[in-house]
């Protein structure tokens, strides 16, 4: 139990810097963790099932687009809380995972921008099957 506490923790038996110290010294306790990553991913869950309802409803799409990226976002932030936003964002940016995670978070945005600005429901659609298959690479 306690490596696995260490590994969501990000406690790494190499050295820690000044800086990682001071990071670990205003962490989570790993129970507020686990149950800030229970809500964030039910809530994630959730919107993305809401908003595939809203998908069937008439002009539904809009909302479709809304609830699915928020959705997407709150599952990002439950794995923050297991991780930590730092070891999360080194871990999204690392040179295997660059474009998919680069493709994601344009599609968040676009995703957005389409519905809102844009007008185009035709393209938030296509954003969201994008957001999808950047997340499953």
């Amino acid at each position: 139990m306690e490596k696995l506490r260490r590994v969501l923790s990000g406690h790494e038996d190499e050295e820690q810097g000044l800086t990682a110290q001071v990071l670990d010294a205003s962490t989570l306790s790993f129970g507020t963790r686990v149950k800030w990553f229970a809500i964030c991913f039910v809530t994630g869950i959730f919107c993305s099932i809401l908003g595939t309802a809203f998908l069937w409803l008439p002009s539904g799409l809009k909302l479709f687009a809304v609830f699915y990226t928020i959705g997407n976002i709150a599952a990002l932030a439950s794995t923050c809380f297991l991780m930590g936003p730092v070891k999360q964002l080194k871990k999204m940016f690392e040179p295997t995972r660059l474009i998919a995670t680069i493709v994601m978070l344009l599609c968040l945005i676009c995703t957005l921008c389409a519905v809102f600005w844009w007008g185009k429901k035709g393209l938030a659609l296509l954003f969201c099957i994008l957001q999808f298959l950047a997340m499953t690479c």
